[in-house]
C-alpha cells in the first residue's frame, strides 16, 4: 500500500467500510428501497437472525433508524463525505471491508471519485489470499494490520475493529492518531437535505472532520472503553505505585 501511495510519499488514508449483505440487513435500512432489496433484506435477515425482526410487536422504522445515525453509509455517501472534507481524487485509498453488497453497483461512484482507492484483493494475488480467504477473522486481520499505519483512519459504522484499531493507534502514535469519526446524525441530516449546495456541505464536512482530528489526542473518560483510549503511561505508574507499597499483614 506504502508502494501505491508513492505520489504521497508512502502516505494513504484507510476507510473501513460497514456495507456487508448481513450489515445492510441488520440495520433495517431502506436504501434503492423497492421490492427486490426488500426480499433480499428478509431472507438475510431470517437466515441470519432467525424471526428476531419478525415477531409480534416487533415495529422496524427506518427512517428513524437513519436519523439516529444508526444506518450503515453507502459507499457513494462515504465518498461525498470524503470529497467534502477535502481529500481529492489523487489521494490513495486503502478500503478496510468484507463483500459489498451489489459491490458493481454501488462501488461505481466511489471508484470514480477515488480512482486510486485499493483492496486487499487488489494488492494481494489469489495464491497470497489464499490462506486467509475462507476465515473471515483472517481476513479482517489484513484490514487491520493495513489500517493502523494508514496516516488517517476513516471509521465509518461502530464495533470491535475500529474501537480496538483507534486505541492501538492512539498508543503507536503517542496519542496524536488522525481519525475521522463522522457524526453519522449530522451527516443523515445533511445527506437527505435537497436544497443543499455543494459549498455548504463541504464547509459542514470540513468542520467535521476538523472536530474529529481534534479528538484523536483525547484521554480516556469515564465509562469509556481502555481498548478505545489507551493510557499505559498512567497505569504504569498508578500500578507501580500500587505494588511498592509495603504489605503489612495482622
Amino acid at each position: 500500500m506504502r508502494e501505491r501511495s508513492a505520489e504521497s510519499n508512502g502516505k494513504y488514508i484507510a476507510v473501513h467500510l460497514r456495507f456487508e449483505e448481513d450489515m445492510v440487513a441488520f440495520s433495517c435500512c431502506v436504501y434503492d428501497g423497492g421490492d427486490e432489496e426488500k426480499k433480499e433484506m428478509d431472507v438475510a435477515r431470517e437466515i441470519g437472525w432467525r424471526g428476531k425482526f419478525t415477531r409480534r410487536g416487533k415495529v422496524i422504522r427506518p427512517g428513524i433508524i437513519r436519523m439516529n445515525g444508526k444506518c450503515p453509509l453507502t459507499p457513494l455517501e462515504v465518498g461525498l463525505m470524503l470529497r467534502g472534507m477535502g481529500f481529492n481524487n489523487k489521494t490513495a485509498i486503502y478500503l478496510a471491508s468484507g463483500k459489498i453488497y451489489k459491490s458493481e453497483k454501488t462501488m461505481a461512484p466511489l471508484l470514480e471519485m477515488f480512482p486510486l482507492l485499493q483492496t486487499k484483493e487488489t494488492l494481494a494475488s489469489d495464491e497470497e489470499l489464499a490462506p486467509f480467504k475462507n476465515f473471515s477473522s483472517r481476513m479482517a486481520a489484513l484490514d487491520y494490520s493495513v489500517c493502523t499505519y494508514s496516516e488517517v483512519f476513516v471509521t465509518t459504522q461502530g464495533g470491535n475493529f475500529p474501537h480496538f484499531l483507534m486505541g492501538h493507534r492512539r498508543y503507536l502514535y503517542g496519542g496524536h492518531s488522525k481519525t475521522i469519526k463522522p457524526d453519522k446524525r449530522r451527516l443523515a441530516i445533511l445527506f437527505d437535505n435537497p436544497r443543499i449546495g455543494w459549498k455548504s456541505l463541504k464547509r459542514h464536512l470540513l468542520n467535521m472532520r476538523a472536530h474529529s482530528d481534534a479528538k484523536g489526542v483525547e484521554m480516556k473518560r469515564p465509562n469509556e472503553s481502555i481498548y478505545t483510549f489507551p493510557c499505559p503511561d498512567c497505569m504504569c505508574r498508578l500500578n507501580k505505585t500500587t505494588h511498592s507499597k509495603p504489605i503489612h499483614t495482622r
